[in-house]
């Protein structure tokens, strides 16, 4: 049993305290909203979560000291555009926590991935990322699945494995952090892709084409910022890309699809009502294509779509007639 905190009360940090909860755990949550801790500490619901109940060892707050103080591991489970500003805010109270990044994404203004976020802000800390293919939907009600803790620490590799393990929950292990971190954050934006693609009523060829290609411009990225290519193939890259892009617990595809539908970035955001994280980070993922000077047409095409104009019919056509080549 431990004592475990986790910063974000969104649906993925709900449903992981659940899991850990549900496992013996005593889970204190930090929530930005006093009305969502409100509905968790009263009701032992989550208004992201309808299926789920909320066991009675959680307890949510607004005050990071009483979420934080007496824990051993601190689950960092933000939207990614705001751990750095949210870590400053609580990390007078860190001692010697485990901290587990649980968000995927980037930091726009440094192209950051979020380990190098949080070992800027917390240096010295034992720090790893879990991810994997998980809709908190899912996980909050025990289905099952797999994931994968990754850190360059054996304690933490140990510790995680060994507090999440279940029956309904497997978790593999690997010192690839930079590569996990970097699946987790690009299959969201070839979500939102495939999500156009369902929006244009394009079909399975198109979309089978799309994951395919895609996959490859994951690999070639992750490889130039130190990735391993077999963690791309894995769990925490083909795995989440294939959950995020097939599923309608998807909001990257969800979004997708009404921009392929024609509606616009803040049509898409206030339908939805919850975090895109593709959204936010296919800048991001754009200038790391250049940064690195890697060939990601995929990318390329979906950042001018969001953010000139480019009409998603003609992005189509413009990705099928580029220069003929071999597969790679």
């Amino acid at each position: 049993m431990k004592n475990i905190s986790i910063i974000g009360s969104g649906s993925w940090g709900v449903a992981l305290g659940i899991h850990l909860a549900k496992l013996g755990n005593n889970v204190k949550i930090w929530s930005f909203l006093q009305e969502e801790a409100d509905l968790i500490n009263n009701e032992k619901k989550c208004k992201f979560l309808p299926q789920a109940v909320v066991p009675e060892n959680i307890i949510c707050t607004t005050d990071f000291k009483e979420a934080i103080e007496g824990t051993e591991m601190l689950l960092i489970v933000t939207p990614s555009k705001f751990v750095r500003e949210t870590i400053k805010k609580f990390k007078q109270f860190v001692t010697n926590q485990q901290i587990i990044i649980c968000s995927k994404g980037f930091e726009e203004s440094t192209l950051y991935t979020l380990n190098e976020v949080v070992e800027e802000e917390l240096p010295n800390s034992k720090i790893g990322g879990l991810s994997g293919p998980s809709h908190a939907e899912e996980v909050s009600i025990g289905i099952p699945t797999a994931l994968v803790i990754a850190s360059k620490d054996d304690e933490v590799l140990k510790s995680v494995q060994e507090t999440f393990m279940s029956e309904t929950l497997r978790i593999y292990t690997s010192y690839d952090l930079k590569g996990a971190e970097l699946g987790g954050a690009l299959k969201n934006i070839l979500a939102f892709c495939a999500g156009a693609i369902t929006g244009l009523n394009l079909g399975d060829n198109t979309f089978a084409a799309l994951l395919t290609r895609g996959l490859s411009e994951m690999a070639k990225l992750s490889i130039k910022m130190g990735g391993e290519l077999k963690t791309i193939y894995g769990l925490t890259g083909l795995g989440d890309l294939i959950v995020t892009c097939m599923s309608n617990h998807s909001r990257n595809r969800r979004a997708g699809i009404l921009i392929g539908q024609g509606k616009t970035i803040e049509e898409a955001k206030n339908e939805i009502g919850m975090t895109i994280e593709s959204i936010d980070n296919i800048k991001t993922a754009y200038e790391l294509s250049k940064k690195y000077d890697v060939e990601m047409p995929i990318v390329n095409t979906v950042y001018k779509v969001l953010f000139e104009n480019f009409n998603p019919k003609q992005a189509i056509t413009e990705l099928m007639t580029r220069n003929p080549k071999f597969e790679d």
